[in-house]
């Protein structure tokens, strides 16, 4: 048994006393109490949380009580709800970057999947690598802070806007990159010396590239509503266009102070630009299909968005002949 449970069942004795549940408690305010150890971030297995609240609720830890709570599997915490707590409590601690990197390496293994993307985005996740996966995840920590717990008593009384979002996400994945040192200071002097000099900048990136180099580096701003949205666009664009992915290196700020993902990309010669015929083709071998807005360069499937595929970020490959995407805007549909 864990050399704190004594303490825990003074804990769990207070915060029932202070809710006024001095009788014994109807097993259905278990997961209240569950949710309260999990939140602690004092290192208690699910195990030990489960005596001690039988402790409490039935004056005995015995595990043949017969009045014993029983953990159903929506009890248990999810993977995210265990970082998310450990973020809360413990920050970025080394137990803390190592609960996310457990969860990166299943990730990358195959043993674990996120329910957000199917299987073809899945693989498009993986080449985006250890970086997005781990920024991802604390992404989605950011997101749930604004959100009563998961056995709150509490009800949501607003939505935060995409911009408070946003902030609180650029926060927390900057204190991720910082303790793992993915962070890059003084971006633009690094990259000049040791990846080459800036040869392109437009609103979403700025690209640096050494001649005689297979691939460039990039810096990529998000011109979407929230960072994990702009993460998924990476991950996204991997599963379109796999000859193109982008590979996270690691996140700065810009002089500007605007943040950015670092990421490498394979240099792409251009025999010429595609044309709105071979790019139509090319999309619509994948599913999608103008979006009727007007402006000819946007289109949609039944699962997602794909913008701003205009002939300067559609390039023929001299060697296949075939148009090949080196940027563009996609994102999921809202239901």
């Amino acid at each position: 048994m864990n050399e704190q449970y004594p303490t825990a069942i003074c804990v769990a004795d207070n915060y029932l006393e202070d809710r006024g549940w001095t009788e014994l408690i109807d097993p259905r305010w278990a997961p209240q109490l569950l949710e309260e150890f999990r939140r602690s971030g004092l290192g208690w297995t699910d195990e030990e949380i489960i005596e001690v609240v039988n402790e409490v609720l039935f004056g005995e830890a015995e595990w043949n009580s017969t009045d014993r709570i029983e953990m159903s599997d929506d009890m248990w915490p999810t993977r995210q709800e265990q970082i998310n707590t450990s973020i809360t409590y413990n920050g970025f601690s080394e137990h803390t970057l190592q609960l996310i990197d457990n969860y990166i390496n299943d990730i990358l293994n195959g043993r674990t999947n996120l329910d957000r993307f199917n299987q073809q985005e899945h693989a498009g996740l993986c080449l985006a690598d250890s970086p997005l996966i781990g920024a991802y995840t604390v992404c989605g920590y950011a997101r749930t802070s604004f959100e009563p717990g998961r056995f709150s008593l509490k009800s949501k009384t607003g939505s935060p806007a995409n911009w408070e979002i946003d902030a609180k996400q650029e926060e927390a994945v900057e204190q991720w990159a910082r303790a793992k040192g993915i962070w890059f200071s003084n971006p633009e002097k690094v990259f000049t010396s040791v990846y080459g000099p800036m040869i392109a900048k437009g609103a979403e990136a700025k690209v640096y590239y050494k001649a005689g180099d297979t691939s460039v580096i990039k810096e990529r701003t998000s011109i979407y509503s929230t960072l994990d949205k702009a993460l998924e666009a990476i991950v996204l664009h991997n599963a379109l266009f796999p000859e193109t992915q982008m590979t996270t290196i690691g996140f700065t700020r810009d002089s500007d102070g605007l943040f950015r993902i670092i990421l490498t990309q394979p240099y792409i010669d251009c025999q010429r630009l595609a044309t709105k015929v071979e790019i139509d083709e090319m999309v619509g071998s994948k599913g999608f299909h103008d979006n009727g807005d007007g402006n000819g360069v946007n289109y949609i499937s039944e699962r997602l968005h794909l913008e701003d595929m205009h002939p300067a970020n559609v390039f023929i490959d001299p060697q296949s002949g075939k148009p090949i995407c080196i940027d563009c805007i996609v994102k999921f549909i809202k239901k």
